[in-house]
């Protein structure tokens, strides 16, 4: 692919983004929900320039949070695409109260994950990178409170996700971004870690 055409296809990507997530805001800091897949995709640009997983990365929520499927982003992006974005998508298990379900969700989500290559580790890694900068900011404010905006409510929950997903996405242990992300979960989850 020239450049000219992984330019057009990344403003595409983003500008679908940005419609797709129009008006969305986030739960924990309220910002424009838009901010938190850019932030995504920046973090992935760390560690590749192949520009199908930057713009899943840009994608990566738009099929569990918006009403645009897998097929709309296939048809749209490619096949290569929407699997890298299908690899970082959770079954929201709607018929189940999300307080319910998170377990099994989180679960069925990292066994997807223990079964990626690289580049879905990658988007991973900046997801949930993106994630714990969020969660390290309001904890810094609010301490443990910051777990009463969620629907798993138990610190002890999140450690366990987020140092599995750490674990799963150890061969990205060298790069900064996987570096940041083990270093804020030790802080963010110091209660329950030690």
């Amino acid at each position: 692919m020239s450049q000219d055409d992984a330019t057009e296809l990344y403003n595409d990507v983003l500008h679908f983004a940005i419609d797709a997530h129009k008006g969305m805001v986030r739960k924990l800091d309220h910002i424009p929900f838009i901010l938190h897949p850019m932030e995504v995709a920046t973090i992935a640009a760390t560690m590749t320039n192949d520009i199908d997983v930057l713009s899943a990365a840009m994608l990566h929520d738009v099929v569990e949070d918006t009403p645009h499927t897998l097929s709309d982003i296939e048809e749209r992006f490619g096949p290569r695409i929407a699997s890298l974005v299908d690899v970082e998508t959770e079954d929201k298990m709607k018929d189940v109260p999300p307080e319910q379900s998170w377990r099994v969700r989180k679960e069925e989500s990292l066994a997807r994950l223990a079964k990626a290559g690289r580049e879905e580790k990658i988007l991973w890694l900046s997801d949930k990178l993106a994630n714990m900068r969020s969660f390290y900011r309001a904890y810094r404010e609010r301490g443990e409170l910051l777990w009463e905006d969620f629907h798993m409510r138990d610190a002890a929950q999140q450690a366990w996700y987020y140092v599995t997903v750490a674990e799963l996405c150890s061969e990205l242990r060298n790069e900064a971004a996987w570096q940041e992300f083990s270093q804020l979960i030790h802080v963010v989850f110091e209660g329950v870690l030690s």
